[in-house]
Parts: structure tokens; sequence; C-alpha cells
């Protein structure tokens, strides 16, 4: 069996070390190769990762709910920093949340609209189907299947910030403050200790 040269095992051991930075900028495109990439990189379990989100609109609450299922098969040891340099909208929102430490831009807002589902939307497991008569419905108010997903994308934010009483209305970072979701002082300490000395050395993946 061959033995790693003691150079490549410290360079291995380096690389973990060095922050990892992907840029997440919201765009009408597909998110199919930014995903791949964030799943490569969390593979290699690095210390710590640090995404930007940046520019205008949303992430689909699709793209978002499986960028939320790559983070969740993270290592345990590694750190995620979500920073947004742009005002947040749905399934952004939900992305920025799942970060262990989370910035956002002074000025920037968060913004999530409420579910436009009806009542009896989704099949009820427990219920009796034979009984079941479903009401009539034209072709304008057919449920739209992505509205399913920015439910559950609701449901996530839930556990962060009151969708109920905030749905539909912009969430300045003060409120964010309130619910202890962003604390610039200690961020700040913790950026400048994670990356003060390996700005130059940072790897970047960016998604365009």
């Amino acid at each position: 069996m061959k033995r790693k040269a003691p150079h490549a095992k410290k360079t291995a051991k380096y690389a973990k070390r060095v922050p990892h930075k992907l840029q997440l900028t919201i765009s009408w495109g597909g998110y199919t190769e930014w995903i791949a990439k964030l799943e490569k990189l969390l593979r290699e379990k690095p210390r710590t990762v640090r995404i930007e989100i940046i520019g205008s609109g949303e992430v689909p609450a699709d793209a978002a709910l499986l960028i939320r299922k790559a983070l969740l098969k993270r290592s345990p040891r590694t750190r995620v920093i979500m920073k947004a340099r742009s005002t947040l909208q749905n399934g952004s929102v939900m992305i920025w949340l799942l970060g262990d430490t989370r910035t956002i831009r002074d000025d920037a807002k968060i913004f999530f609209r409420r579910a436009d589902l009806p009542d009896d939307a989704e099949v009820d497991p427990n219920a009796d189907w034979k009984s079941y008569e479903p009401k009539y419905r034209d072709s304008f108010s057919e449920i739209d299947p992505d509205e399913g997903d920015h439910a559950r994308v609701l449901q996530i934010i839930n556990e962060f910030l009151p969708v109920k009483e905030f749905a539909g209305r912009l969430i300045g970072i003060a409120v964010l403050k309130q619910f202890g979701l962003v604390d610039n002082e200690r961020t700040d300490n913790f950026l400048a200790n994670a990356f003060g000395k390996s700005c130059e050395t940072e790897q970047a993946v960016e998604f365009r």
C-alpha cells in the first residue's frame, strides 16, 4: 500500500481549515449546477463554508428545498455562514435562515408571501377517501403544485419567525435582531477570526 507523502497530508489538512466561499447569485436560470458544487464541497467536510446571497428576485421553492437537503447532510463539524447582500424573498429567506451564523446588509429586508392553497389541497392520509367529494375548480382556481413547495418553505421559516403574523410584510434588521437571528457585533468578531488571515487564499466557487 502506498503511503501519502507528509506534505500531501499537510495540504489536505490545510485545505479543510481554509474558509470556502460560494456565491449564490439569484437569477431566472436553474440552480442544478450550483447545488452540485455545494454538495461536492460539503463532501470534503470543510471547517467553514461562507455562502453569499446576492441579487433581486428569489430562489424557487423547489431549488431552495434541494439546497436545504444538501446543507442538512453536511458534517457536524462544518460551520455555514450566510451573508445576504440583497433583500431576500421567499425561498431565499429560508436558505439564509439555515446558516449557523447570518449577516445581512443593514438596509436590506426579508419578505415572504402567504401560500395560495385551499385547506383541502393535500390528501389527508387518515381521511375517508371514498366519501370525499372534490370541490369544483375552474382553470383559474386549480391547485399549483409549486405552491405546495412554497407552503413547505413557509413551514421551515416558521421555525425561526412567525409566518402567520409576518407574511406579506417587510422585515428589517431591527426585528431580526429581536428574534436573535443576527448579531452584528458577535458575527463580525467571528468573521474577523475566521477570514481575517485567509482572505487571499479563500477558495471561491461562483454560480452565474
